[in-house]
This record gives structure tokens, C-alpha cells and sequence, in this order.
């Protein structure tokens, strides 16, 4: 079934309506990955209490997406580019089901002797699985849309792991309430991974449409691995994204799991720490909802990128300063859903702009590359500020647990303030491309559909490659 044919003729652009079902099937797979990476901590003392296990050891059952993320994300770029997205999605969702049976093993067989390492054997298959589905939004974008739903198509994919995040922090804790709880919160996860492994092995029948949506997908993935890891490390322009926006992604990450923490210390509950992150989601999907529209329409993708990460660091400062402060609930509501608004919306665009400047290098690569960056910048960034909280000497308002009721946060909270400005402040100056991706593919249709004149311009300077 065929929908919007292009041109007309047996080699003009076509979709095809099945696009939606992959994309439905990533989302669905996303949206559950997020929710199994975060279900553990929204419930983590009763988890430890149920199981005999640290607290330490719960952490890690969310830690070790961040572990696997580094080594594993250069395996998925090549699953992507080289195997194809159709694999890689079954593969995914494989992996994410399998992880999500393996971690309610302990509840459903009492001569188990050792729980944890079957929730730490879970959590890392899940952990692979996303790799393949972090890196699959913009691939799926690129071979199934055309050029004026790309943006929106990756849009929805992305933000359904923000919105599975969301759904593991509202449902973890409404399903649990004391340890007997814990097999029906493990065993309710297991339907959506189980929903998203039926739909992916039953209605993906192939990678690619039969006849591509646009020029660029006719054209997407024609550099292999290396020699396309090669061709990224030598555009400049891209560097300066995949470094900047990287940094951006481990800000954000940083400021997810440690609000709490750092919400705490001056005062505030744990329910309204959860619900400046529950506001932080849902702003931020919404934010990308109106950007992705817009940039689809317009295609500035670098405006839309610069303007938004701009308005993010100004929401970062803000949090900053008025994170110390206590009774002002209200104001830091606010900024959450602003730091969301601003800086989590720019996520999809900016994969977007890494795949139009690093064009003709595989989308995979391109994305994925990206998020390797800001996963080790996360691991680095999360280290250095709570390595440089202190301890209080004034009277504390603290409402944290675990005798961590004195730390000071005010050098790590101005420290993730300028990170956040500098990452800025280059991406502005020294970031510059041509979309050539959207070169390509217009050079190609016939002129009625050629875009405005800035949007082609040949003096506009590329980055060297």
C-alpha cells in the first residue's frame, strides 16, 4: 500500500503507509526500554529491604545503561549501518524481552540463591537492546519518511523514551507499595516488551521501503563503518556538534538523576523532587512536538538547535541559584519545565542536524556516535559534581536520607551551569554547515520543489571533510 507518490514515474519518491507501523513498533520498544532501565529506583529501599541488597547495589541496576551504553553503542552503529534496521530492531526487542522475563526469574522461583544477579543479567541485555533503539530514530526517519515528515517521524520515536522514564516513575511506585508487590511490578513491565517483540518480529518484513521516500534515503548508508567513523572524525563541523551537544546530553542526564538529591538537601520532598522531573518529560515533549513540526516545515535545524540549547543554559543558571533557596516551589516548577521545554526538545532536531552535516555517512553512525559522546561525558560530568559537593556548616533544612542530610551543592550546581553555557557558547561561534543531506536530495527533484536560495547557498562555509 502506497500513499503520496511524488513524481509519478517508476523512479520518483513514494511512501508507503507500513512506515507507520515501524515506526509504532520503535516507539513501543523505546518507550518500554525506558521504563525497565528506570524501574528499580522510584522503589529502591524497598527493593534492597525485599532482597537483602545494598543500596549500592540497586543503583547499579540503573547504572549499568550508562556502562553498557559506551562499548556497546559501537556495536549497534554497525548492526545499524551494515546489518540493517530491520535486524536491528528485532534484535533490540529480542534483547529487551528477554531482559524483562530474566529480572522477574527471582519472584516467580523461590531456590534462587542469588536475585541480584539475575536483575544485574536483565538489566544489561536491556541495556544492549538500547543501544539498537537509541540509534534507530534517525535511520527510521531517513528510509521510510519524506524530507517534510523527518523530522516529525524522529521526533516521536525519540521522546518515547523521555515518556517511558516518566511512566516508570508514576508506576513503580503506585504498584509498589511493600515487597510482596515487586513480582507484579516486574511482571506488568514484561507486557510491553512483550507487546514490542510480537510487533517487531511479526510486522517489520524489511529495512527499507521498495522504492525510497526521497533522494537522501536512495542515497543513506553509502559509507561503510570505518571508513564513515573516519569521514566524521574529519568534519569539523560535525565534531563540534557531536562534542557540544554530547556535552548537553550529559548535563541533562547529570541534572535527571541527581535532582532529587540536590532538591532535597534544600528542603524540599521527594514528591516534588518527582514532580519537577515528571514536568521536566512533559514539557520537554511537548517542546519537541512544536519543534519538530516547526523545523520540518522550515528546516532550520541549526536555528532551532542554537536558539534552544541558548534558552536551556539561561534555564540552567536560573536552577542554579535558586536550587539553594529554600519555599521557592513554585519558581523551580517553573524552571524545570523550562530547562524541559528549552533544552530536552532539541534532542530529535539536533540528531536531525547531525545526519544533514554528516551526510553521506550512515545515519546510525551519525546519531550514534553522538550518543556514545554524551554517555561518557554523563559518567564524567555525574562524577565531577558530586565529587565536589560538601558538607554544610549552617543549619540544614535537609530532607534527604541515608545521613545525607548536609551537602552543599552550590559549586557542583554553578559548575553544571557553565558546562552547560560553554557547550553553548561553542556550538554558537564555531558551529557551521550546509544541510547537504537536503542538497542532495533537492538537486534531484525537479524545480518547483527547490527551496529557498539561503538554504542552498554554495559560499555557505561546510565543515572540512
Amino acid at each position: 500500500m502506497t500513499e503520496g507518490d511524488a513524481g509519478g514515474g517508476p523512479g520518483s519518491p513514494r511512501t508507503y503507509a507500513r512506515r507507520w507501523l515501524f515506526l509504532l513498533a520503535v516507539s513501543l520498544l523505546s518507550c518500554s526500554n525506558a521504563t525497565l532501565w528506570l524501574s528499580f529506583a522510584p522503589v529502591a529501599e524497598v527493593i534492597a529491604q525485599h532482597f537483602f541488597l545494598s543500596m549500592e547495589q540497586v543503583n547499579w541496576l540503573s547504572l549499568i545503561y550508562f556502562v553498557v551504553a559506551i562499548p556497546g553503542g559501537i556495536a549497534a552503529i554497525w548492526v545499524l549501518d551494515s546489518v540493517g534496521l530491520r535486524a536491528a530492531t528485532i534484535l533490540g526487542a529480542w534483547l529487551n524481552f528477554l531482559g524483562s522475563a530474566l529480572r522477574a526469574l527471582p519472584c516467580m522461583a523461590v531456590w534462587i540463591p542469588s536475585p541480584f544477579a539475575f536483575f544485574m543479567a536483565g538489566q544489561s541485555l536491556c541495556a544492549l537492546a538500547q543501544t539498537l533503539v537509541i540509534f534507530s530514530p534517525a535511520k527510521l526517519a531517513a528510509l521510510w519518511f519524506p524530507e517534510h515528515q523527518r523530522a516529525t517521524a524522529n521526533m516521536i520515536a525519540t521522546m518515547s523514551n523521555p515518556l517511558g522514564i516518566l511512566v516508570a516513575n508514576l508506576l513503580s511506585p503506585a504498584l509498589v507499595k511493600k515487597g510482596e508487590d515487586i513480582p507484579l511490578m516486574l511482571g506488568v513491565y514484561i507486557i510491553p516488551a512483550g507487546l514490542a517483540c510480537l510487533l517487531a518480529t511479526t510486522c517489520i518484513g524489511e529495512s527499507v521501503p521498495p522504492t525510497p521516500p526521497s533522494a537522501g534515503a536512495a542515497s543513506s548508508t553509502s559509507e561503510k563503518f570505518l571508513p564513515g567513523l573516519w569521514l566524521l572524525l574529519r568534519n569539523k563541523a560535525y565534531v563540534i556538534l557531536a562534542m557540544c551537544f554530547g556535552g548537553g546530553i550529559g548535563v541533562f542526564s547529570s541534572f535527571s538523576a541527581l535532582l532529587e538529591q540536590i532538591l532535597c538537601a534544600s528542603g524540599y520532598s521527594s514528591e516534588f523532587s518527582g514532580l519537577c522531573g515528571a514536568l521536566f518529560i512533559v514539557f520537554g515533549i511537548l517542546g519537541a512536538l512544536i519543534l519538530g513540526l516547526y523545523v520540518d516545515r522550515t528546516k532550520h535545524f541549526t536555528e532551532a538547535t542554537k536558539i534552544g540549547l541558548c534558552l536551556a543554559s539561561l534555564a540552567c543558571l536560573a536552577f542554579s541559584l535558586v536550587a539553594q533557596l529554600q519555599g521557592q516551589a513554585i519558581v523551580l516548577a517553573a524552571i524545570c519545565s523550562l530547562l524541559g521545554l528549552f533544552g530536552f526538545s532539541v534532542a530529535p532536531v539536533a540528531m536531525e542536524l547531525a545526519v544533514e552535516c554528516s551526510f553521506p555517512v550512515g545515519e546510525g553512525a551519525a546519531t550514534g556516535l553522538v550518543f556514545v559522546l554524551g554517555q561518557a561525558e554523563g559518567v564524567l560530568i555525574m562524577v565531577l559534581l558530586t565529587a565536589l559537593t560538601v558538607r554544610r556548616t549552617d543549619p540544614s533544612f535537609s530532607t534527604c536520607q541515608h545521613g545525607e542530610d548536609s551537602l552543599d551543592w552550590t559549586v557542583s550546581l554553578l559548575l553544571m551551569a557553565g558546562l552547560c553555557t560553554l557547550f553553548t557558547c561553542v556550538l554558537v561561534l564555531f558551529f557551521h554547515t550546509p544541510y547537504r543531506r537536503l542538497q542532495a536530495e533537492y538537486r534531484g527533484l525537479p524545480p518547483p520543489r527547490m527551496p529557498t536560495p539561503a538554504l542552498l547557498d554554495p559560499l555557505e562555509t561546510p565543515g572540512f571533510s
